[in-house]
């Protein structure tokens, strides 16, 4: 049977493999939630932190820009409660307190496991819209740069991220992250499915960061 990792475990697994990703605490309580907060300076990202509830948005357990400890409060209470309300049966284990990481382009980044081929690497425009635009490029792994380099070209975004609209990105950090999710597949062979969305990607030099991690474990 499947399961979810919750999101906090799931960017750990990341970081281990030096994927850029937003800071985040737990919190267990309105005070750990409050100090954590100072930590990473208001204004903060406030997610419910559970395996169980997947869809966190349609939850009512996402706030963006919680600008005050009394906010840090306020969200903690109302994304408890949606989240008992949305799925009472869900093991909650905390709410999570994640920087506001910078906007930037945002890419998508992941994998999904074939019945036929095994894991396929992903890439592409990232956002709500992914699923409207269809916009990915996949590969078998392992991949080398020169993979990872080529599948960029065959998105959209890569037109974007040569500087269409005036702003040139950091193509060389998407290429190596994609190699690094390579290697973290590779060595973890129980992962079905990873979906990092949105992965911001900052001007040319300046890097990336994942906000949005999603791990399926077999």
């Amino acid at each position: 049977m499947s399961k979810f990792l919750n999101e906090l475990d799931a960017r750990n697994l990341l970081s281990q493999y030096e994927i850029p990703m937003a800071k985040s605490f737990l919190s267990k309580t309105i005070e750990e939630a409050k100090e954590a907060a100072k930590k990473l300076e208001l204004p903060v990202v406030m997610k419910i932190l559970s395996s169980d509830i997947i869809h966190k948005t349609e939850a009512g357990c996402v706030f963006v820009g919680v600008k005050t400890e009394e906010e840090v409060e306020e969200a903690f209470t109302k994304i408890c409660d949606n989240a008992n309300h949305y799925k009472p049966d869900a093991k909650i284990d905390g709410v999570l307190i994640q920087e506001m990481a910078p906007a930037g382009l945002e890419a998508i980044i992941g994998m999904k496991k074939d019945p036929q081929f095994g894991p396929v690497i992903m890439v592409g425009s990232g956002g709500i819209y992914v699923e409207v635009f269809k916009d990915v490029a996949l590969r078998l792994l392992p991949i080398t740069r020169l993979d990872a380099s080529k599948m960029l070209t065959e998105t959209k975004l890569s037109q974007i991220i040569n500087g269409a609209r005036g702003t040139v990105y950091d193509k060389e950090t998407l290429i190596n992250t994609l190699l690094k999710l390579s290697n973290l597949i590779i060595e973890n062979p129980t992962i079905e499915e990873i979906d990092i969305n949105p992965f911001f990607l900052y001007e040319e030099g300046k890097g990336a960061k994942g906000v949005d991690a999603l791990i399926k474990l077999a």
